[in-house]
């Protein structure tokens, strides 16, 4: 049996003898371990400083006016809205992994939650940030009244329904596509389930999950200003941020600050690539499956130095007591198996199941004649019909969309996952290209359909496709990233052609990611639908048909009954779309095209 294994990093003061990275740091001359250490404090320090600065503000009162409804477009604010941005971003992104772990465990390990979960997810993707924002931000005020922190929880929560549903995706699929020869290593070795999640679940999943992250952390980017600039029940709640400038600026018709925003945008993204995602693709790579190293490792300055200091060791010493509390709680669960068991089903098993089924469809079936009851009431089956014809119109941008997007990005992301040279120097460009939030662009953009007279509603899946296309990229390229190099120089020493090689390896190989991209994609474009079947610039306002349009108008004029349908319509379209088209490719990677 072929025996993989993940070069993971043990910071145990031992740890030097086991991995050549540790050893190599511990021979470094003093001063240069001093001097990365000095570093490497300095730059914590700063950061913690930074979050100090910015939390008094976060928790100010409201004034006597009220939650503002716009922001200055001084040019000296700019540093400091982005900050705050940058903070809500990342804020935002612990709460998804902290969701991404747990939900995505629950859907690939429990049978009975997985018929729920996953349709659950599938739902959760298609609703709108504006759908979000319109049931949410009433309930974040009353928790913290008075206090500008129900603003900022409400907004963090909207940029968290952009970035957590991908990561879940991701990591979901990973975890039920792991290697047999290590899920049955993790069986010998009798794991607890805490163990066998940070020794095998994790490290399987991180190529991948890294890079989603980007992918959410750019998602976030795209949806900023409707985040940060609140636009629900005839009210408007704006937030200091790099989000709300731009749309401030946008209407009252300022293109040099927006052109300072979008300057402004590009340095924080090639900032953030540089000290964080730059370091964490190099680090992520001793995760890979394979039997030889890499011909052409990943670098990167800041990991170099963050490795001959002393923060592993630190972190290590800090962490260890709560690792083991958590080993030590976990061990009532029982000993771990990462897949349901393929034995033959107990008649009370089958009964449970039973009696799971029928509370979901009993729960669902009440849930939607107390919706009809209402629609029903309130507006009419008329206007349900109308969404639903507005939602296929939508539906065919997104199947375009998704389609020509997989055409143009599948093998571009296939040949820089691949190539360590390639991925060195194309990363950062991917990063700004899907970070940087696209519907800054979108007053030029209108101006440029006004003067050419292009029609909104082709214009509008180009809009989309600006914050959606990335889905594929970042997962096709994870994807190609993960394939082993024993493989590719088998394909070598064969002489494979080229479509060879493309048919017989690379295209089976990230086929798996591709569908996960799709999905979360696809998700992406109807989400985007809200932000691009509508663009305005001053006191041009283009409106395409579609159910984004719909939602987005709803919304706006605060009427909940229509984005109650608009909303329920898109997830009727998401759910249907991934029940008979991505499910059945998704199996079908897992069945075919998995390491095992």
């Amino acid at each position: 049996m072929t025996m993989f294994s993940f070069n993971r990093v043990d910071a145990r003061p031992d740890a030097s003898a086991r991995n050549p990275s540790t050893a190599a740091s511990d021979r470094q001359p003093f001063a240069v371990r001093l001097a990365s250490d000095v570093l490497v404090a300095s730059g914590i320090l700063a950061l913690f400083g930074l979050i100090a600065w910015i939390l008094p503000a976060i928790g100010e009162p409201i004034g006597p006016k009220g939650v503002p409804s716009q922001v200055s477009t001084n040019l000296a604010d700019l540093p400091y809205y982005a900050l705050r941005s940058v903070f809500r971003m990342f804020v935002a992104l612990f709460f998804s992994l902290v969701f991404t772990f747990i939900y995505g465990t629950a859907a690939a390990r429990c049978r009975r939650l997985s018929r729920v979960l996953i349709p659950l997810l599938d739902i959760l993707q298609s609703v709108p940030i504006l759908g979000f924002l319109s049931a949410t931000i009433t309930i974040w005020m009353v928790l913290f009244p008075g206090s500008m922190l129900g603003v900022e929880a409400a907004s963090i929560f909207a940029i968290f329904t952009s970035q957590a549903w991908n990561m879940a995706f991701s990591f979901t699929r990973s975890l039920t596509s792991e290697p047999t020869e290590l899920d049955e290593a993790a069986r010998s070795l009798q794991l607890t389930r805490w163990q066998r999640f940070w020794t095998l679940d994790v490290p399987n999943a991180m190529i991948p999950l890294l890079w989603n992250c980007m992918m959410s952390v750019g998602g976030g980017w795209f949806f900023l200003t409707a985040s940060e600039m609140i636009s629900v029940n005839n009210r408007t709640y704006a937030l200091p941020g790099i989000g709300s400038f731009v749309a401030q600026a946008a209407a009252e018709e300022n293109l040099a600050a927006i052109c300072w925003a979008i300057v402004t945008m590009v340095l924080v993204v090639l900032l953030i690539d540089v000290l964080l995602w730059k370091p964490l693709t190099a680090w992520a790579e001793k995760f890979r499956i394979t039997q030889s190293e890499s011909a052409v490792r990943k670098t990167s300055v800041v990991l170099t130095i963050i490795r001959q200091s002393h923060i592993d060791e630190m972190v290590a010493w800090l962490f260890r007591p709560v690792g083991d509390l958590f080993d030590t709680l976990t061990r009532p669960l029982g000993r771990t198996g990462g897949r349901w068991a393929a034995d033959v089903k107990s008649a009370r098993s089958r009964a449970l199941d039973v009696v799971f089924t029928v509370l979901v469809l009993a729960a669902c079936a009440f849930g939607l004649v107390q919706l009809m009851l209402v629609i029903h009431r309130d507006a009419g089956f008329g206007e349900l019909g109308q969404a639903f014809v507005l939602g296929m119109v939508t539906f065919l941008r997104v199947a375009l969309l998704t389609l020509v997007c997989s055409v143009i990005w599948v093998p571009i992301g296939a040949m820089i996952g691949m190539n360590p040279r390639v991925s060195r120097f194309m990363q950062p460009i991917v990063q700004v290209l899907a970070s940087f939030p696209s519907n800054f662009t979108f007053p030029f953009v209108t101006l440029w359909f006004v003067a050419c007279s292009v029609d909104i509603n082709w214009g509008s899946i180009l809009l989309m496709a600006l914050g959606t296309q990335w889905y594929i990229l970042f997962n096709v390229i994870a994807g190609a990233s993960q394939i082993p190099d024993d493989l590719r120089e088998m394909t070598r020493s064969f002489q494979l052609g080229r479509w060879q090689r493309w048919r017989d390896l690379i295209l089976p190989a990230v086929f798996g990611s591709w569908v996960t991209g799709g999905i979360t994609a696809a998700g992406g474009a109807w989400n985007a639908s809200i932000v691009s079947e509508i663009v305005s610039y001053g006191r041009h306002t283009l409106t395409a048909s579609g159910l984004g349009a719909y939602i987005a108008e709803a919304t706006e004029s605060g009427n909940t009954v229509k984005t109650i349908i608009g909303v329920t319509v898109m997830s009727v379209f998401v759910v249907a779309v991934n029940r008979l088209f991505w499910n059945p490719l998704q199996r079908m990677a897992e069945r075919r095209f998995t390491l095992n």
